[in-house]
């Protein structure tokens, strides 16, 4: 079996788990996340613990038991803590702001770049070179931080545009004559 689908998830106090004809939903203080159960696994609940096993001997439903019990601590850490992606602009001139559900970037560009934010997300900037996206939904958090990554991902020549902050831009040397 998975090593990862070993591990129980231990539920916090104050977050309920339901399991309905195959789907999950985790409802915490944060808010409330939903999935669906794959077929090959089976839940068993033991007060707060939930322990995951596989329905059959298929390598399929072994791996698919470690997503699983993934899925499932992600959405209880979500509805607990939540997550948080922070991002930094490096260039001259590049500024970020929020106003109301858009984001609005400057990245050198002719015009401004307005990212619309989605539900389950909010994004604040604490200066105008910072982005902080959170949420409770790890993918979408991640999605959105890579969305705005996209739009100026950091060169390798001189390290101008958006990044993670701690990430690592390896750079080039430059033309000689």
């Amino acid at each position: 079996m998975s090593r990862i689908a070993n591990s129980p998830v231990e539920l916090p106090a104050g977050v309920e788990f339901k399991n309905t004809n195959g789907k999950l939903t985790v409802k915490g203080k944060n808010g409330e996340l939903s999935c669906d159960l794959f077929d090959c696994v089976n839940i068993e609940i033991d007060e707060n613990v939930l322990s995951f096993k596989p329905n059959n001997n298929a390598k399929s439903s072994n791996a698919l038991t470690g997503t699983q019990r993934s899925l499932v601590n992600n959405m209880v850490v979500g509805v607990t803590t939540g997550f948080e992606k922070k991002l930094e602009l490096r260039g001259v001139g590049y500024r970020t702001q929020v106003k109301g559900k858009v984001l609005n970037l400057t990245l050198g560009f002719s015009h401004p770049v307005e990212h619309p934010i989605p539900d389950g997300v909010t994004i604040e900037t604490p200066s105008q070179t910072e982005i902080v996206v959170k949420g409770c939904d790890k993918q979408l958090v991640g999605q959105v931080a890579a969305d705005i990554r996209a739009y100026r991902s950091p060169e390798p020549y001189k390290g101008k545009g958006i990044r993670y902050v701690g990430e690592h831009v390896v750079m080039k040397e430059a033309k000689k004559k």
